[in-house]
């Protein structure tokens, strides 16, 4: 809930912001002698005596609340500021679970580094970046690696061409003292990417999930004894049949 005030007045940036601090003073604890008020709609009352404010906020079941307490005069409004409270923490919950926080990895580098570990170093990245993180990649030069610059900066760009599917140069390379630094940022945020994981894939959980069959349940004794006999019955009626034309020769 926001209420108007003003422009030009102080506290109007503030106010118009929609977020009002906690520490907000209410009905009897405004020590004003009067202040403009703002109606439970949003609507401009005027300047009024801190009494007949009091008065309407109590004949309308309402809070008179200081919203802007460095205004000449202080802006107050009617609202219910035990509802009031509670929605702001809800919105302020829902605001911090869909924040996602901002995390930088580092990835250290030699100049000279060796193809496997310069193949391991850039799956890192790459691992990183789908993550939605962020990536800090050092160059560190030892000696005279110092005199060349340039085998640092070729280094970095390589592994910014390697991983452009996925991240942007967010910082370009830049000496700092004995390193070189660059940072790449992803191209998806990491808000989006947990919401991805979230949803389940389109028949994953039912199609890619195998089915599990039942075993028919063990006869018990009786079942089995009498299968036996009516096994060996038929064993006993069976005869063996005589080829049609097949005799002794002669």
């Amino acid at each position: 809930m926001v209420a108007a005030c003003p422009p030009g007045e102080a506290g109007w940036e503030r106010f118009t912001g929609g977020h009002i601090s906690v520490e907000l003073r209410i009905n009897e604890r405004i020590r004003v002698p009067e202040v403009r008020l703002v109606g439970p709609n949003g609507e401009q009352v005027g300047i009024v005596a801190l009494g007949d404010a009091l008065r309407l906020a109590q004949e309308s079941d309402l809070d008179l609340v200081e919203v802007a307490p460095t205004a000449r005069p202080p802006v107050a409004k009617l609202m219910d500021y035990g509802k009031f409270k509670y929605e702001s923490a809800l919105k302020a919950r829902e605001s911090r679970k869909n924040q996602a926080q901002t995390v930088i990895k580092e990835i250290k580098l030699r100049p000279k580094i060796d193809p496997h570990d310069y193949g391991t170093k850039r799956g890192h990245v790459e691992r990183f970046l789908r993550q939605g993180d962020k990536v800090k990649v050092t160059i560190m030069f030892r000696g005279r690696e110092q005199s060349r610059p340039e085998l640092g900066f070729r280094l970095l760009q390589r592994l910014a061409a390697d991983v452009e599917e996925l991240g942007f140069v967010e910082s370009q390379p830049k000496q700092d003292g004995r390193n070189m630094i660059m940072v790449i940022g992803p191209h998806r945020r990491k808000s989006d990417t947990k919401a991805e994981r979230a949803v389940p894939r389109e028949g994953g959980s039912q199609a890619e999930r195998p089915t599990r069959v039942r075993r028919p349940p063990a006869p018990s004794a009786a079942e089995a004894r009498e299968a036996a006999e009516l096994a060996a019955a038929e064993a006993g009626q069976a005869e063996p049949q005589s080829t049609p034309g097949a005799g002794p020769e002669g």
